[in-house]
């Protein structure tokens, strides 16, 4: 969210973005979970995806993750089957063990507050989540009698999201796509991405391995610009990094004058100490070349983009800028193909 917006305008402009995405080309628009985190209102991605679904035709939508440790998985395979059945063939379950948030709201989260320890059983929660979503429990267990509704043919498409060897060696052995998010660790994402693939073992969802990396790109008319646009980002991360703070992203005015000597310099904070910056930020032809570059070193097929900004207009011309870069073939969305350029 950004400084001097609400909530509201923050969830109409993710809407809005979604339409423009759709209507672009792009290959799918997923919502994170976050909790009491006042930059981010998104605490319950299945209620907004519903509506992007509404909203677009053609595109994929998705969660970007759904926090598996805070439910039970029958109840989030409900969820994406109710969203399934809304929209077939549309629909990622994007899933993720991470807080989302403090400790604190993790404890308020819980259901069992009890101070006995809390087995770290996320792998078996995935598997029996996958086994609810494909009606796949031995006949003899009693979860096998449980008919989820709605039973349509197929099922929501199961990601496993993550930052660290950890969660790509969880997506390897149980066979699934996974989501690799650079812009949170740069330096682990050749090693998780190898290891993945390494190790992958297919698996009744998956033949082979597939993956995407998840990071952030700024792109404007000009290099220059970009990383004026890109000032805003830079300080908003170096806050969550070095303060701890989660504010709204300020101007690019404001982010240059707290920036000082940072603004538009080299900021190893801000960039992580991977080969690839967690942003790329440029004109048109720079953001397309380094992403390729990036796609074909790393051997994925997909990449998912993310622009932190204070300026809207200037989020959604960048998403422009890139589709039209990678000569996205436009979708036909709700009607219309009025694109400019």
């Amino acid at each position: 969210m950004s400084d001097g917006y609400s909530p509201a305008d923050a969830l109409r402009n993710t809407i809005e973005l979604a339409r423009l995405a759709d209507t672009l080309g792009y290959e799918r628009y997923w919502i994170a979970e976050h909790h009491a985190i006042v930059t981010l209102a998104s605490p319950a991605p299945e209620i907004l995806i519903a509506r992007i679904g509404a909203e677009t035709s053609g595109i994929r939508i998705g969660s970007g993750g759904v926090l598996l440790p805070h439910y039970s998985p029958l109840k989030v395979a409900e969820s994406f089957r109710m969203l399934h059945a809304l929209y077939p063939g549309r629909v990622d379950l994007g899933i993720g063990r991470a807080p989302g948030g403090s400790g604190l709201e993790a404890f308020a989260l819980r259901r069992d507050r009890s101070e006995r320890l809390q087995n770290d059983d996320f792998e078996e929660q995935l598997l029996e989540l996958l086994a609810f979503l494909h009606h796949d429990f031995p006949s003899d267990h009693p979860f096998a009698r449980i008919k989820v509704s709605p039973d349509m043919p197929g099922a929501p498409e199961v990601w496993l999201l993550g930052s660290s060897s950890w969660s790509s060696a969880v997506a390897a052995k149980l066979g699934l796509p996974y989501a690799f998010a650079h812009f949170i660790t740069p330096e682990e994402t050749p090693m998780a991405l190898e290891f993945y693939r390494a190790n992958f073992q297919s698996s009744k969802q998956l033949a082979r391995p597939r993956a995407i990396v998840a990071l952030g790109v700024i792109c404007a008319d000009t290099e220059s610009e970009a990383k004026r646009l890109y000032t805003s980002t830079q300080l908003h991360i170096r806050r969550i990094r070095l303060q701890g703070k989660r504010l709204p992203v300020p101007t690019p005015e404001q982010a240059i004058a707290e920036l000082g000597n940072f603004a538009f310099g080299a900021d190893p904070v801000v960039r992580g100490a991977g080969e690839w910056p967690r942003y790329v930020v440029g004109a048109p032809e720079q953001v397309r070349d380094e992403l390729a570059r990036m796609a074909g070193i790393l051997h994925v097929e997909e990449i998912m983009i993310i622009a932190v900004l204070h300026d809207y207009q200037a989020r959604l011309r960048s998403y422009r800028l890139i589709a039209k870069a990678f000569n996205i073939p436009c979708r036909v969305s709700n009607g219309s193909r009025e694109l400019s350029l």
